[in-house]
């Protein structure tokens, strides 16, 4: 059975920092294809982040800059670090697989965690 657990969230003053974790398990191959997603009350669901086999990333605009994603394969691990963190940042937070694709261009997200919450006050 495939999982993807994500933890970390919280909430931060704006300015500040937090990381967010995601655990996968059930996937017997690690070199595949991650992303971060979030969605806020009321928006549509938005790529935050992906990351690929070569660990090529790509960020949205909004946290260019002021997040980072990596990826630790041997763990099967994907990581969020969001830093000068703001109000407009919070919402709750979804780590995703495009497996077993090795690069992110098709971005056919089939595995989805449930979600932290991120809440960033001002």
């Amino acid at each position: 059975q495939v999982q993807l657990v994500e933890s970390g969230g919280g909430s931060s003053q704006a300015g500040g920092s937090l990381r967010l974790t995601c655990t996968v398990s059930g996937l017997t191959y690690t070199d595949y294809c991650m992303g971060w997603f979030r969605q806020a009350p009321g928006k549509e669901r938005e790529e935050v982040a992906t990351i690929d086999r070569d660990g090529t990333t790509t960020y949205a605009t909004s946290v260019k800059g002021r997040f980072t994603i990596s990826k630790d394969k041997d763990k099967n691990t994907l990581y969020l670090q969001m830093d000068n963190l703001k109000p407009e940042d919070s919402a709750m937070y979804y780590c995703a697989a495009d497996y077993p694709s090795t690069y992110c261009a098709l971005g056919n997200w089939n595995f989805w965690g449930q979600g932290t919450r991120v809440t960033v006050s001002s």
